[in-house]
C-alpha cells in the first residue's frame, strides 16, 4: 500500500536524520517524541480517510447486493404472473448489476485491506509511543548520571594532577631547604674549625709569656736573695 510505505520513509527518514545529527542526546529523544506524535496525526488522518473509503466501498456492494435479490424476486414475481418479457428485463439488469457487483466486490477488499492495514500501524504506533514515553524517562535519568560520573572523572582527573604538581613543587621547596640547611651548617662548621684554631696558637704564646715572665721572676727573686 503507497500510503503504508509512504509512512515508514517518513518515520524512517526523520529517525536517521535525527541520528546523523545528534548532539544532545536528550534533545534527540525529545525530537524523535515530537516527531512520532506528529507521524501519529497524521496516520490519523490518513485511517480516516481510508475506513471512509472502506465503509463507502461497503455501502455501494452492499446497496448492489440488495438491488439484485429485489430483481430476482421481481423477475420470481413475472415469471408467477406468466410474464416472461418482463421477467426477461429483471433478470438482464440482473446480470449487469451482477457483473458491477464483482467490481464492487474487489473495491471493498482492497478498501478493507487498506483499511486494516492503517489501523495496525495506527495500534503499533500507538504502541510504540506509550513504550517509548516509558523509557524516555529511564533513558534521560541514565543520561544525566553518565553526566555526573563524566563530570566527576574530569574534576577528579583535574584535582589529582593538582595534587601532583603541588606534591612536586613540596618536594622541590624541601629539598631546596635541606640543601640550604646543608651549606649552613657546612659554613658553620668551617667558621667553627677556623676560630679554634687561632684560638690554640693564641693560648701557645700565651702560655710561653707565661713561663717566661715566672722565670724571670724566679730569678730576681735569687738575685735579691
Amino acid at each position: 500500500m503507497g500510503i503504508i510505505a509512504r509512512f515508514r520513509d517518513i518515520m524512517a527518514a526523520n529517525i536517521n536524520a535525527l541520528l546523523d545529527k545528534a548532539e544532545d542526546p536528550e534533545k534527540m529523544i525529545d525530537q524523535l517524541m515530537r516527531d512520532l506524535v506528529d507521524n501519529l496525526a497524521d496516520v490519523k488522518k490518513e485511517t480516516a480517510g481510508v475506513i471512509v473509503a472502506e465503509k463507502s466501498a461497503e455501502r455501494e456492494m452492499t446497496a448492489c447486493k440488495k438491488e439484485i435479490e429485489e430483481l430476482t424476486t421481481y423477475a420470481t414475481k413475472a415469471i408467477q404472473a406468466g410474464n416472461d418479457d418482463d421477467a426477461r428485463k429483471f433478470l438482464t439488469e440482473k446480470a449487469t448489476l451482477s457483473a458491477k457487483l464483482t467490481g464492487l466486490t474487489e473495491a471493498y477488499n482492497l478498501a478493507k485491506q487498506n483499511a486494516d492495514n492503517m489501523r495496525a500501524m495506527h495500534d503499533k504506533l500507538v504502541k510504540d509511543i506509550q513504550e517509548l514515553e516509558s523509557r524516555r524517562e529511564m533513558i534521560k535519568g541514565k543520561m544525566a548520571v553518565a553526566k555526573t560520573q563524566k563530570k566527576i572523572n574530569e574534576m577528579t582527573g583535574s584535582a589529582v594532577s593538582s595534587a601532583n604538581n603541588s606534591i612536586a613543587a613540596f618536594e622541590r621547596m624541601e629539598n631546596l631547604a635541606n640543601k640550604m640547611l646543608d651549606e649552613a651548617e657546612a659554613l658553620a662548621e668551617l667558621n667553627k674549625g677556623a676560630d679554634t684554631k687561632i684560638e690554640d696558637i693564641k693560648s701557645k704564646y700565651s702560655a710561653a709569656n707565661d713561663n717566661i715572665e715566672a722565670e724571670l721572676a724566679a730569678l730576681k727573686a735569687g738575685l735579691n736573695q
